[in-house]
């Protein structure tokens, strides 16, 4: 077989199970948020607001649409897996689009809070299904289809391309209004991805899905990212087994250093956490494993489970190898002193 035919084998057997995601909020939700002028004088804008309205895309419902991206199904009772930041706004509707245009309503089974993975469910049985592949068996180099619904407007659109790189990790923008996200572990593809492929499969020549597509780099050519699957199966099973997706947590909220932040903040070291307070809250959160090990704000924590902590090693990269109810041994700088603790992970709610 050549490689096109390989290339449209693959192709056929995953539509069928590759769906778009609609995002939609009725107009009271909308308006609460400023909506149609978020705040500005109504003067700056050439239309009414019943002219906005009347141009923008709706849901058959009637319910605006704000959003979009893609998926996929790996269980014929209607389990559908896509990225987190398509289906992050909790007061939002979600509708699966099949490929036929048949439509259902979604609920939100899970979010990742780690990686850029979640977990639809829609009512039904007998939904074609994708397989889902080996993520640690992926080689530089190999060929790799994406498929997803580009631009939020053109379904089933498909690239071809090769893994371009392994265990990468990027900052990304995964909302409107700019929050961003660390994500570690990632392929690396050539194959074009696009806003509104988020979700959507990258699929072997075997027609196995070895990551979700994710993220792409604005202003680059031919750089994009996907979450390797292994993570996403991880997900499915405990949703399977727990019904939710438990992750170890210790109970911080930190700051990674380098060079500048040193710089900046003065401080005798560039590496390592530093535990500190923000707008969540304080630093360490009471009752948690990190608690009840002794840490404080302003403590830096330079080791965990004997790795040198970094830019590029992170104590969630650490805490990523780690089971719930694991002895974390870590090493803290505090008042020009290092010490050593333990502390024994719990579930991260």
């Amino acid at each position: 077989m050549t490689h096109e035919e390989q290339v449209i084998q693959t192709v056929k057997k995953a539509l069928p199970a590759v769906v778009s995601i609609m995002v939609a909020k009725d107009l009271a939700s909308l308006e609460a948020q400023g909506f149609p002028f978020f705040g500005m004088p109504k003067e700056l804008f050439e239309e009414s607001e019943e002219d906005i309205l009347d141009h923008l895309p709706k849901t058959d419902e009637g319910k605006i649409r704000v959003g979009g991206g893609s998926g996929f199904i790996v269980d014929s009772s209607g389990i559908v897996l896509t990225n987190k930041h398509v289906v992050v706004d909790k007061d939002a509707e979600y509708t699966v689009v099949m490929p036929d245009e048949e439509k259902y309503s979604a609920r939100v089974v899970a979010r990742d809070p780690i990686n850029d993975v979640a977990i639809l469910k829609v009512e039904g049985k007998g939904f074609p299904t994708l397989v889902l592949g080996d993520s640690t068996k992926i080689i530089l180099g190999q060929s790799v289809v994406a498929i997803g619904n580009a631009l939020g407007e053109f379904k089933n659109t498909v690239s071809v391309g090769i893994v371009s790189g392994l265990s990468r990790f990027i900052t990304a923008v995964t909302d409107m209004k700019g929050h961003t996200e660390r994500l570690r572990g990632l392929i690396q593809t050539d194959a074009a991805i696009n806003p509104g492929n988020s979700g959507g499969p990258l699929v072997n020549l075997r027609g196995e899905v070895i990551g979700i597509n994710s993220a792409v780099v604005f202003g680059a050519q031919n750089i994009g990212f996907a979450i390797p699957i292994n993570k996403a199966k991880e997900d499915l099973e405990d949703v399977r087994k727990y019904g939710h997706i438990r992750k170890p947590f210790l109970g911080v909220r930190y700051l990674m250093l380098n060079k500048a932040i040193q710089k900046k903040l003065n401080l005798v070291m560039d590496h390592g956490c530093l535990v500190l307070r923000e707008k969540q809250g304080s630093g360490v959160v009471r009752g948690s494993a990190a608690d009840l090990a002794g840490l404080r704000e302003g403590d830096i924590i330079i080791e965990a489970a004997g790795t040198k902590l970094d830019d590029k090693t992170t104590l969630e990269d650490v805490l990523d190898n780690t089971q719930i109810g694991d002895m974390l041994k870590i090493r803290v700088w505090r008042a020009g002193k290092e010490f050593d603790a333990e502390a024994k992970l719990g579930e991260r709610s």
